[in-house]
Parts: structure tokens; C-alpha cells; sequence
């Protein structure tokens, strides 16, 4: 047994915590939207074909915002496909994915699913084929109430209020190769604070998300934000950050470790918009959207998962449907206290994906849907957090790492809730070998009980949910204790831990 120590003082804050830290993102590919949220023919299906125990499941989990329709989907697609009398959308090739695109859902049917789910919809833009014009237009059919012909088709298609949409993505990935009308820097930046321009002179209240880097590892990282942001930094509220993780080469300390990457990248990107900022000499300060992150074995889908031969692209294919363990469930509870640790700059984030594609949620058609052990600590700190998000200091034993060098054993977050005064607290214990008693120190708070202590470990680290066993791992109870106004625990090796306490 080794020993820790977390210390929290109500004093010591970070900033607030805007709920948009707990979104999803919903892509058109794979099953994550045929077979995942809709199936007309499935027995809990509702009057719009969408699957009612996949919104259960999603209410569950906490999602507060949900961005649409991609992704690498999104660099090709044509929204006007995707509205009006479904006997008549075309199909079409999907050039992201290899899939045939039925178009069966589309804007109007995906924004009612976000008002079942109590969900915020988060739009993106086609600016790969696309770009100004088509973006307006979207705009126009989306928000207008009525007396244009935009506005005046979406309530004659059967949605007579607009779906008021506040947040919009700028494109997608776009230095990525990968990606249809991938472009430079320079070249993205123009259109990107072009559109934003276009969109602002119809609705100075949207939120604008820009288009970071892919990610972190990218050539282009950095200079990519520095550019884009050259053009865009005074039209636009957002620069988004991408960033995946998994287990190589069996580097199981490393990937436990995943949270010190994304410390950096924030940071990193933080750093390089308050350069732009410092450079225009300008009053604002850029926030960050991470509206792409997750566990996701990549290296896997590349060897297995691709669809080459065009004459043979299916409908809703199984792709990227990674299983995920406990492991995997622990690297996203510290990829979440690395974005809380971070939420004075990130006010928006998007866990990737919601249903069957690297999901916290899978589905069986016509059978049944489950949560996977992802599914636990984003599920625990969407309901535990408070509003304000505290700077907690964390002394613990250190091990070494191939990729981070020395590594706590032990991180953290805390936030509180100004209302309420109740405080939580997360914890991953990123150790493969040893339990850790963690003592947890308050200042200027008195804890007088603990309402809720709750976490996911298994003496397989390598456990996971399926559809022959669905509740393999679930949540457990935590043993939290208090001794002499101070809270004590132990956390098992490799572990989540959620505690709220009054």
C-alpha cells in the first residue's frame, strides 16, 4: 500500500464550468445513426423511428450537447439531401466512410432526436466542397422562423419552429489528407473567417468554432492555429482541438497516462491563441472546443475495418466499433479531469462518439443496447459536477512512463456547487500494481458526510461489456470514509473513483 494526498481549498479556484463540457458528437458513420439512434423497425422504437432505450441511455449518461453531422462525414455532404419528403432524398455516396448515405435522417429529424434526448444541437458546416453560400443557407433553414424560402420549405417539410442552433463548426479537420478539400492553413483561415463573417451579418449572437489542427502529433500542429487564427481570431469564439487515444505496443503505463498529453495539447493551444490575441492587441480571449476526443483504436480500424472496393459500399456497416475495458474506461476518466482542470479555456467538448462508433452506447438491431465501461465516468462527473471548478493540488507517488517520463500515480479534479455548497471529487489511479490510500485535505469547506462515492475497477483490467454479458463491469461502491474532518479512501489499481460530499 502507498498513500497520497489530495488537497482542496475553496479558495483556490480554476473558473466556472460551462455544461458544455459533457457533449457527444453524432457522425454519420457506421452504425451511429442507422441502428444506433434510429430504427424504425425496433420494438421501442417511437413515431420517428428513433430507438427509445438508446434515449434513455443517453439521458442517463448526461450529454449535454450533441455535434452533428460529422466529422470527415460532413467535408462532402450536401444538407439539402438530408430535408424535406424522405421518399425523395437522393442516395449517395459517402466518400469519408465507404458507406451509401440513404439520407433518411437529416437536419430536421436529427434536431428533433436532441429535444428527446435533452441535448443542445452543435452544427457543423460543409467547407471542404462547400463554403459561404451553403452555410448561409443552412443558417437560413435552420433559424429563420419564417417568410424566406428557406424558413418557409423547413415548415412546409413538417418543422414549424427554427432549431435556433448557437454553436457552428467552421469545417472539419481540415489539414487532415484524409479529409475531402483538405486545404493549408492560409487557405482555410480565409474562408473560415469569410463564413464566419457571412453567418455574423445574419446573427451577431452565434458561437463560431474554428478549426484547430487534427491533432497534437500533426506537421502542421501549431503553425496550423497561429494561421488560421491570423485570419479568424476577431470573428470567431472557438478553436477546436482532436485528439484520440490508445494502448501501443503494449505500453499499458503510457496509455494509462493518456491525461498528460491532453494537459499539454490545452495548453499548447491556449498558449498559441494568446500569441494571436497579444499580436492583434485584442480585448478577447479565444476558448477552446476539444470537440473530438475519446480511447479509439485507430491502428485497428486501418488494418480491418476499411472499405475499398466502391461498387460494394454497404448502408450503416459496422465500423469503428472498438469494446472497450476497464482500462480504456480509466483513460477517459483522465482525459475528463484533464478537460475540468482546463475548463476556465475549454467551455465546450465532445466526447467521440455516442452510439456504437468508439460509443459509450451500443446497440444490437432489433436486440438490445448497453453501456460500456466508458459509459461510467463520463455518466459520474456529468451528474456530480458543480459549476465551479476548483485548483486542487495532488502529492502521490510517482512511476515512470515510455512516453511522459515520471507520471503521479494519482490525478484529480474537484469542483463545487455555489448553490448547494456540496464538493465532488475524481480521481484515477493510473497504477497497474498498487491500491493507493488517498487522504483528502479540505480548506475553508467542511465536510460533514458523504453523499455519493462511486468508481469502476476489476481485478481484469482487460474486462469489458458485450452483448453476450452487457453488465460484465458496472459501477461500484466506493469506500469512502471520514476521519477527523479529513475524507480517506483507497482507490485499487487502476481505477475511477467519484465522491460527492456535503
Amino acid at each position: 500500500m502507498t498513500s497520497a494526498c489530495i488537497i482542496i481549498d475553496r479558495d483556490r479556484t480554476i473558473g466556472t464550468v460551462d455544461r458544455r463540457l459533457f457533449g457527444s458528437f453524432v457522425e454519420h458513420l457506421g452504425r451511429a445513426v442507422y441502428n444506433g439512434i434510429y430504427e424504425p423497425g425496433h420494438p421501442t422504437a417511437d413515431q420517428h423511428g428513433f430507438r427509445q432505450d438508446v434515449l434513455a441511455l443517453v439521458r442517463e449518461l448526461g450529454v449535454t450537447t450533441v455535434r452533428y453531422p460529422g466529422g470527415n462525414f460532413v467535408s462532402s455532404y450536401r444538407w439539402e439531401d438530408g430535408v424535406g419528403p424522405r421518399d425523395q432524398r437522393p442516395r449517395r455516396i459517402d466518400l469519408a466512410w465507404h458507406s451509401i448515405e440513404t439520407n433518411e435522417v437529416g437536419l430536421d429529424e436529427f434536431a428533433t432526436w436532441a429535444r428527446l434526448a435533452d441535448t443542445e444541437l452543435m452544427l457543423a458546416v460543409n467547407l471542404g466542397t462547400r463554403g459561404i453560400e451553403a452555410a448561409v443557407d443552412l443558417y437560413e433553414y435552420a433559424n429563420i422562423k419564417s417568410g424566406t424560402s428557406l424558413a418557409d420549405a423547413r415548415i412546409d417539410h413538417g418543422t414549424p419552429e427554427p432549431h435556433d442552433v448557437r454553436m457552428w463548426c467552421l469545417g472539419n479537420e481540415m489539414d487532415g489528407p484524409w479529409q475531402v478539400g483538405y486545404t493549408d492553413a492560409d487557405a482555410y483561415g480565409r474562408l473560415a473567417a469569410q463564413t464566419a463573417r457571412a453567418l455574423r451579418r445574419a446573427d451577431e449572437s452565434l458561437e463560431l468554432v474554428l478549426c484547430g489542427s487534427s491533432k497534437p502529433d500533426m506537421p502542421t500542429f501549431g503553425a496550423w492555429e497561429r494561421t488560421a487564427l491570423m485570419h479568424a481570431y476577431e470573428v470567431v469564439d472557438y478553436i477546436s482541438c482532436h485528439a484520440y487515444y490508445e494502448e501501443l505496443d503494449g505500453d499499458a503505463p503510457s496509455f494509462l497516462a493518456s491525461g498528460v498529453d491532453m494537459d499539454r495539447f490545452i495548453e499548447a493551444v491556449a498558449a498559441t491563441a494568446d500569441q494571436v490575441r497579444a499580436e492583434l492587441k485584442s480585448d478577447k480571449m479565444m476558448k477552446i472546443s476539444f470537440d473530438e476526443w475519446n480511447v479509439w483504436y485507430n491502428r485497428r480500424f486501418h488494418r480491418e475495418d476499411k472499405i475499398t472496393d466502391p461498387q460494394k459500399w454497404p448502408y450503416a456497416p459496422r465500423l469503428l466499433e472498438d469494446r472497450y475495458t476497464v482500462t480504456d474506461s480509466v483513460v477517459v476518466g483522465g482525459l475528463l479531469i484533464s478537460l475540468l482542470n482546463h475548463s476556465d479555456r475549454v467551455r465546450a467538448a465532445s466526447l467521440a462518439q455516442l452510439v456504437n462508433v468508439i460509443a459509450p452506447i451500443m446497440t444490437e438491431p432489433g436486440g438490445p443496447a448497453w453501456r460500456q465501461t466508458i459509459f461510467y465516468p463520463f455518466a459520474d462527473m456529468a451528474r456530480m459536477s458543480g459549476d465551479v471548478a476548483l485548483d486542487v493540488v495532488v502529492e502521490a507517488p510517482t512511476h515512470p512512463t515510455a512516453r511522459y517520463g515520471e507520471v503521479a500515480a494519482i490525478d484529480a479534479a474537484a469542483t463545487i456547487d455555489s448553490s448547494t455548497g456540496e464538493l465532488s471529487v475524481f480521481v484515477v489511479n493510473r497504477s497497474l500494481h498498487a491500491a493507493i490510500d488517498v487522504e483528502i485535505e479540505t480548506r475553508g469547506l467542511e465536510t460533514t458526510a458523504v453523499a455519493e462515492s462511486t468508481g469502476l475497477w476489476d481485478a481484469d483490467r482487460h474486462a469489458a461489456n458485450t452483448l453476450e454479458q452487457p453488465q460484465r463491469v458496472t459501477a461500484r461502491p466506493a469506500s469512502a470514509r471520514l476521519e477527523g474532518g479529513r475524507l480517506r479512501i483507497t482507490v485499487p489499481p487502476v481505477s475511477w473513483t467519484a465522491l460527492r460530499m456535503r
